[in-house]
């Protein structure tokens, strides 16, 4: 917080000081104009030679800023592809996670035991009992289940197929969003959504496979689950089968491989102009505005000698600012 705080300060010293240069260079240019009226032909002549030096950084700057955006759109280009990509993994996965969720898999009276005497409880409230926000979350962790603690895993399960991090029940047909909730998906990967798989299925199988009896789910369904496994990675489950293993693995891939994927994709898939172009952009502005477009009006309309001052003293404020600038320049631009 501090070396945020301390690198925004001395990020804030040449921009300080070129405003104070620039205040400074007005004033001092104007006070010698009004004393000798001779004075007003060096500053516009300064202005005209200005126009050069304008003309040369602001061009530099907009090929520059032409360059970054081309770049960053192929880049944006390239990300929303593959994150079409994951997303469709991610439907592929709640796919199966919804075959599973209403198969005859649980113990007989846990889905009605979840979804009615304890209706809008959700596995996030659950986890984060410890906030005192829920107390039906309180109340579930205190009472004495009869399910073999695989309750926690319909719950989980169920938390898979919100399309926000605020639903409290599922709907009849699950919907497969075109761009999940960022807030979600925060949400899963905070609390190891899928882990459950891995847990149930493969590190402690042996205690829950009497609960969870996975010949019960038909044989159409497990058929329907294993292509879309293979859709969602060929390599991964080519030579799979449905049975505890695969479910397992189905689990940790989700987990380490699908969840923070989908984060970080569409994270960069929504990030904004990095702010160092528009930076960039307003000196390029400043530029033509101040060392161009001014001295160009000041000798075609004959406009006052305070107009040619005016551009001096920006233009040569803004070309120091750059110079001072510039080590910040390329700090960001390598960050970007």
């Amino acid at each position: 917080m501090k070396k945020t705080f301390s690198k925004e300060v001395l990020g804030l010293i040449p921009l300080i000081i070129s405003g104070l240069l620039c205040i400074g260079l007005f004033f001092a240019l104007w006070k010698k104009a009004s004393t000798d009226p001779s004075f007003v032909l060096i500053v516009q002549s300064i202005a005209d030679k200005l126009i050069y030096l304008s003309v040369i950084l602001a061009g530099l700057i907009m090929v520059y800023l032409g360059m970054t955006v081309v770049n960053l759109k192929n880049t944006k280009t390239g990300l929303k592809s593959e994150l079409n990509e994951v997303t469709q993994k991610m439907h592929n996965f709640r796919s199966i996670v919804e075959i599973l969720l209403r198969s005859k898999l649980w113990l007989s009276g846990l889905p009605s035991y979840i979804d009615e005497e304890f209706s809008g409880l959700t596995f996030f409230e659950v986890k984060e009992f410890y906030k005192g926000n829920s107390k039906l979350a309180i109340e579930f962790l205190q009472e004495n289940h009869n399910y073999q603690d695989t309750e926690n895993l319909y719950l989980e399960m169920k938390s898979l197929l919100y399309t926000s991090a605020r639903d409290k029940k599922i709907s009849e047909e699950i919907r497969m969003p075109a761009v999940y909730d960022k807030r979600l998906i925060e949400k899963w990967l905070e609390h190891k959504c899928g882990s459950g798989l891995w847990y149930y299925f493969g590190y402690k199988y042996n205690i829950y496979k009497e609960a969870l009896d996975l010949n019960t789910v038909y044989e159409r369904h497990q058929e329907k689950i294993m292509k879309l496994a293979l859709s969602i990675d060929n390599d991964t489950f080519e030579d799979s089968s449905f049975n505890e293993v695969f479910l397992s693995k189905l689990g940790e891939y989700a987990t380490n491989e699908i969840l923070p994927k989908l984060y970080q994709l569409q994270e960069g898939s929504e990030q904004k102009v990095p702010s160092l172009v528009r930076y960039l952009y307003l000196i390029s502005l400043s530029l033509i505005l101040f060392g161009v477009l001014l001295p160009l009006a000041v000798s075609l309309f004959a406009l006052p000698a305070m107009a040619s001052i005016l551009g001096v003293s920006i233009i040569i404020a803004v070309v120091f600012f750059i110079a001072t600038a510039f080590f910040q320049f390329l700090s960001k631009a390598s960050q970007a």
